[in-house]
């Protein structure tokens, strides 16, 4: 990441701005000490297409039937918390 002082930041900030590529960032300091750090979004224009997601497949019913199993006594009150039960 370019760093660049705050006066010289004052002085160029349109072209700063304009030649900052998506997700590229400078770090405007001040008595050499970082205050500001300016980074270009990450966003697509109006009108242009977005990106699609990876394909991971698509999930099939009953797929993953037997791997889960419930006990008969899943439901039941916990013998710790008995007693605030009755």
């Amino acid at each position: 990441m370019e760093t660049i002082t705050l006066e010289e930041a004052q002085g160029a900030l349109a072209d700063l701005v304009h030649r900052l590529a998506p997700g590229e960032g400078v770090t405007i300091t001040e008595n050499n000490r970082p205050v500001a750090r300016l980074v270009a979004p990450l966003v697509t224009l109006p009108g242009e297409p977005r990106p699609r997601p990876p394909v991971t497949g698509v999930p099939k019913a009953g797929q993953y039937e037997g791997r889960l199993i419930v006990p008969a006594d899943f439901k039941e009150p916990l013998e710790e918390l008995r007693e605030y039960m009755e």
